[in-house]
């Protein structure tokens, strides 16, 4: 019964995640997608520190989001890679808040950049495509995933991160 629960439990976690990602990237699409991109709901790749459903919730959520956004199959599938190994690395990684975000940061900066160049014909070149999509990962990912985590441990008092 206990094992049902837990189960459950992170059945929950993981739809609230890919929900409440999905809203960030269609509310703020208008920066979620393109060349230079902030998308604010990878802010929540910090999630896995906290919870193992995080990492499906993560990549459920960026491939509805992707969907529901309008992005070519080609985005939607290896832009939900790049979040799903970003999340397993912040899972991996989850014992230093510090460290746990640059998965995210280099999957996105390695594989977002050949999307935006083959899947939608941009002329910018890989390195600075890749510059790009790094600069809006860090703002999102990493500082203000490191807002997110400093809010969940010391405000709410109630989150710390999983061993």
């Amino acid at each position: 019964m206990k094992e049902n629960k837990k189960k459950i439990q992170q059945i929950a976690q993981g739809a609230v995640i890919a929900a409440l990602y999905v809203v960030l990237t269609v509310v703020f699409a208008p920066i979620s997608f393109g060349a230079m991109q902030v998308r604010f709901a990878e802010v929540l790749t910090v999630l896995p520190l906290f919870t193992p459903a995080a990492v499906p919730g993560l990549f459920v959520g960026c491939l509805l989001g992707n969907i529901l956004g309008g992005a070519v199959i080609w985005d939607t599938l290896f832009g939900s890679l790049a979040t799903l190994l970003g999340a397993v690395g912040a899972y991996l990684l989850r014992r230093n808040r510090w460290l746990a975000p640059i998965p995210t940061i280099v999957s996105n900066a390695v594989i977002v950049p050949f999307v935006l160049r083959c899947a939608y014909g941009l002329e910018i070149p890989i390195p600075l495509l890749a510059v790009y999509v790094a600069v809006g990962e860090i703002v999102s990912a990493y500082v203000l995933g490191q807002l997110l985590i400093t809010l969940l441990q010391a405000r709410m008092g109630i989150f710390k991160p999983k061993d």
